[in-house]
């Protein structure tokens, strides 16, 4: 299992924040997040936001449907979680939010629109503007190479026992070609994006430091 980075202590009402050191498997994520839900549940773990890269990997949601599969060129997962089809790959930053949403109002819409806005915040520290769509899952922006809306960001949770896992996956320098094997969330009539398709050269680093500032503009 690839060592996890702590990013140090956890503080009062925080998250844990943990970074991976190397792209994690998909099964192995799947592993991992499921007995940290249940730690959680069980009061032995301090809630967690995993922040990770995928080997490429397509991911099905409960609302998956065989259409939504293109060419399986990549390995196929169930993941559990909402929505549809999503591919996660190298050059995406794909956080993982373990929270106990018992302590934290058990609004499962709320921790949604949460998801979102720390999307949304994040893409503002890079001069990008971030919107949701009504009738459509994920963050979306005005793409300046083909002048129509894409999607540059994902959002699909589970949630057991009022435990959340899963989370978001933002597009910072993946191979846009590879989400052609799929339908991503079921919407064929909009493309997909990144940060450096819109023109900013973020590093992964600098994406997750981002994110983690951006956190505390939402979550407090």
């Amino acid at each position: 299992m690839n060592a996890p980075v702590s990013t140090g202590q956890v503080a009062a009402g925080q998250p844990q924040w943990e970074i991976a050191d190397a792209p994690v498997p998909y099964a192995e994520a799947l592993a991992r997040m499921e007995a940290r839900v249940a730690a959680i549940r069980a009061g032995e773990a301090p809630e967690l936001v995993w922040l990770v890269e995928h080997p490429p990997t397509y991911t099905a949601g409960t609302s998956a449907t065989p259409e939504g599969l293109v060419d399986a060129r990549f390995p196929v997962f169930r993941a559990g979680r909402g929505g549809q089809w999503t591919y996660h790959g190298p050059g995406q930053v794909t956080g993982y939010v373990m929270l106990d949403l018992a302590a934290r109002g058990r609004d499962i819409r709320a921790y949604v629109h949460s998801l979102e806005e720390w999307v949304i915040r994040t893409l503002w520290r890079f001069n990008l503007v971030g919107e949701r769509r009504e009738g459509r899952v994920g963050i979306w922006v005005a793409d300046a190479a083909s002048g129509m809306e894409a999607k540059i960001g994902a959002i699909g949770v589970r949630v057991t026992r009022w435990v959340s896992w899963h989370g978001v996956a933002l597009n910072v320098d993946p191979d846009l070609t590879h989400f052609t094997g799929i339908v991503p969330c079921g919407i064929s009539q909009h493309g997909v994006t990144s940060l450096h398709r819109e023109g900013v050269p973020a590093t992964m680093e600098e994406v997750q430091a981002a994110m983690m500032a951006s956190w505390k503009d939402v979550f407090g």
